[in-house]
């Protein structure tokens, strides 16, 4: 009997739900073993869920998986300037992987775009969410156990009451129609807090919201748990 290999993974980790459930998905999956994370981030902060650098290597830390952080000049780089940093990055991490995973969901278009940049490099493209109905994936997050709080809210698309509240079956349910359950429109933005895959939840002293502006934030304050060998990649 012939074993067959398990495809080694990274993925691409925003510090929020989607790619929470893409992670607890593959963990699950005896197809695929994961063996690290990489975020890409602008100034230590991650791009629209505003996250700080230092709060996703607290999150590496619970999960337990490398961190690799690819440094970005912008929020929206040229796509040769981007799809090149990741490449750049990743192939020079030092970890050894043939697939990497995104949290997408919609086939809107972006499986194809990062296929012709990703699998040139001789790295599959792996889509555990993509063309799954929003209003599934939603309920699957929360039952599945991984709690997140919506971080950053675009008040044009969703009231500013809804910055600050826990991702929740109670949340999905004052959802107004027209806004996706998982905010794939970018009406929202998460932090995962506690997971299945945590060692133990991230400590968090939330804070205010800040309302005043198009975009609304929940300020909060992490309490580091330790500390975590990452693989940083600049760009020169």
């Amino acid at each position: 009997m012939v074993m067959q290999m398990k495809t080694k993974v990274m993925i691409s980790w925003s510090s929020g739900k989607d790619s929470a459930l893409t992670l607890w998905r593959l963990l699950n999956d005896s197809d695929y073993e994961v063996v690290g994370l990489f975020t890409t981030h602008v100034n230590n902060d991650v791009p629209f869920q505003a996250t700080p650098i230092t709060v996703v290597k607290q999150q590496a830390l619970l999960i337990g998986l490398p961190l690799v952080l690819i440094a970005l000049p912008e929020v929206f780089p040229a796509n040769d300037i981007y799809q090149q940093t990741i490449i750049d990055g990743l192939k020079n991490c030092g970890l050894q992987f043939n697939g990497i995973a995104f949290g997408d969901l919609f086939d809107n278009g972006i499986a194809d775009y990062r296929r012709q940049y990703i699998e040139p490099a001789g790295w599959q493209c792996i889509f555990p969410l993509l063309g799954q109905s929003s209003a599934q994936l939603a309920n699957e997050i929360i039952e599945s156990g991984i709690k997140t709080k919506l971080v950053t809210i675009d008040s044009t698309q969703l009231d500013r009451q809804f910055c600050g509240r826990w991702f929740d079956h109670q949340l999905l349910n004052e959802l107004p129609p027209a806004i996706n359950p998982c905010g794939e429109n970018g009406e929202f933005h998460s932090l995962v807090v506690d997971a299945p895959f945590y060692k133990q939840p991230l400590r968090i002293r939330w804070l205010a919201c800040e309302t005043e502006t198009r975009f609304c934030y929940q300020h909060y304050m992490v309490i580091e748990t330790g500390t975590l060998p990452n693989v940083d990649i600049a760009v020169s």
